[in-house]
Parts: C-alpha cells; sequence; structure tokens
C-alpha cells in the first residue's frame, strides 16, 4: 500500500535538500526556495507541475514504477534512496546491478556539468540512457529507441542507418568490436540474460554478425580516438574518455578534441547548430 504521507515527507525533504546546481540548473539572483522549486523538479522528471504538487501534498493516484523511477532520477536519489521511494509509493524496488537503469547520483552531477560538451551514460549493452544537449547534436537522440533497438550494438547490425555517422573505413573493425563485446557480456550474464536474449535476437536476423560469432573473438578494446560524419558539420576526430560505475556496469563516455583542430571548431559550430534544433 502507498504510504502517502512518507512520500510526500520524503519528496518535499529531498527536493528542499537538493540545489540547482546539483542539477545542472542555474541559481540565480532572486531564488529564495530552499532547494528547488516544484516546477524545477517536476521539469526534471517530466511530468506535470501540478501532478507533482499532488504528491507532496498527499493526494493523487498512486504513481506507476515508471513514474517512481523517473522522480528517483530527476532528483538524483542513491540506490538506498530510490528503493526507498519505490516502497513508500507501494512497489517493489527494481533489481540492482547490470540490469539497473538507474544513473547514480555522481555521474549525473559530472554529466550536468558537461554542457558544452559531447557526453552520453550508457549501460553494459550499449543502452543510450542520459545524453549531454551536444550529444545529442553529435549522435542524435539516442534515449529515444525502444525494446532491443536501444542497443547501439543491435541497431549496428539490424539497421544500417545506424552506421551513418561513422566513417566507412572503420565499419569492419567496428562490427568485430560490437560482436566481441556482446559475446563477453553474454559469458559474463549467462543463458536466460537480458545480454543472452539480445544476442539471440540480433543473431536470428544479421549473418554478418552469426558469422563474427562463430569466430568466437574476445577482448577487443575501442580506441580513444573516434572518428565522427555529422549530416551538418562533416566529419569529425574526438578523444573518447571513458567512467564507469562499477555498481550498476554504467559507463560515462565524454567525447572531446584538441583545441585549436578543425574538429574542435567542428564541435563549435555543432553547439549552435545543436541549439538551433532543440529551439
Amino acid at each position: 500500500m502507498i504510504d502517502r504521507a512518507g512520500l510526500a515527507g520524503f519528496l518535499r525533504h529531498r527536493r528542499q535538500s537538493v540545489q540547482p546546481e546539483d542539477v545542472g540548473l542555474p541559481r540565480g539572483q532572486r531564488r529564495r526556495t530552499a532547494g528547488l522549486r516544484r516546477e524545477e523538479v517536476a521539469a526534471l522528471c517530466h511530468m506535470s507541475t501540478d501532478y507533482y504538487a499532488r504528491l507532496e501534498r498527499e493526494r493523487g493516484p498512486q504513481p506507476s514504477e515508471q513514474m517512481v523511477a523517473s522522480i528517483a532520477q530527476g532528483l538524483h536519489l542513491s540506490l538506498d534512496e530510490r528503493d526507498h521511494l519505490f516502497r513508500l509509493a507501494g512497489h517493489q524496488p527494481p533489481a540492482r546491478g547490470a540490469a539497473s537503469e538507474h544513473v547514480s547520483p555522481g555521474l549525473l552531477r559530472i554529466l550536468d556539468r558537461l554542457t558544452d560538451t559531447p557526453a552520453e551514460v550508457v549501460s553494459e549493452l550499449g543502452e543510450t540512457l542520459r545524453q549531454t544537449p551536444l550529444g545529442v547534436a553529435l549522435t542524435g537522440d539516442a534515449t529515444r529507441w525502444t525494446g532491443p533497438e536501444r542497443s547501439l550494438g543491435y541497431r549496428w547490425f539490424t539497421d544500417p542507418a545506424s552506421r551513418e555517422r561513422y566513417r566507412p573505413e572503420d565499419h569492419a573493425y567496428l562490427s568485430r568490436l560490437y560482436a566481441s563485446h556482446l559475446r563477453q557480456v553474454v559469458a559474463l550474464r549467462g543463458p536466460g540474460s537480458r545480454a543472452a536474449r539480445l544476442a539471440e535476437l540480433a543473431l536470428a536476423r544479421s549473418e554478418e554478425l552469426r558469422r563474427l560469432w562463430e569466430t568466437h573473438e574476445v577482448g577487443l578494446r575501442p580506441g580513444e580516438l573516434k572518428h565522427f560524419v555529422h549530416p551538418e558539420v562533416g566529419a569529425l576526430e574526438l578523444h573518447c574518455q571513458t567512467l564507469l560505475d562499477p555498481e550498476q556496469s554504467h559507463r560515462l563516455l565524454v567525447y572531446t578534441a584538441v583545441p585549436g583542430s578543425e574538429s574542435h571548431e567542428k564541435l563549435q559550430l555543432l553547439s549552435v547548430v545543436g541549439a538551433q534544433v532543440l529551439a
């Protein structure tokens, strides 16, 4: 059963303890609210201000599991806080570990500060969980996919359009890389896992993957240098730095260009192009 009073109290306390800069928002000079405003939390959680306000006032319907997960992510809750929120809302907490899509507060704080840098948080199956605006401008909105298509590795072998933003001379190695990585994750997680089911679906659709799968190649590593082909600004040569959250098996990928290089200038142009698209 939902604990409305406990849920309302917890939400109010968390909202008041989170500072704007903690979630990538400007503080402003006239802020009087302790912590975040309700409308700011609602925007972070992708819900209406009225809906969120009713939860804090012990009113409204029981929030769904999807809504609770969105609130937990929007408020940058830790895993323990997320699980507590689920129980207050009358739900069982989701599984932890590799299957979890809850991005840790630490990774989110870093991501929120990368306003002028392409960056994304991805799962071990190559599912993009969060992106910076410039990350969206660079590779497109990779969070829009559903089902197995959420995995870039799956799309690589089943959707030719997924290769368009990577230079053709890299395609063969990237195919080997994605096949190698998927095989390793399947071995790590075992039969019946999400990784195993994803591999079954991809193998059924891709002759290329079936051929690579037969080589049993493992241990390939992506290079630090990435080459993208953007439809507006053309070729970009970017360095990729990776930060790993071992508890969740999530990776924060940050793409940067050498200052003064042609790719650096193109990234600056892309930030303008991306802002115009989002507007």
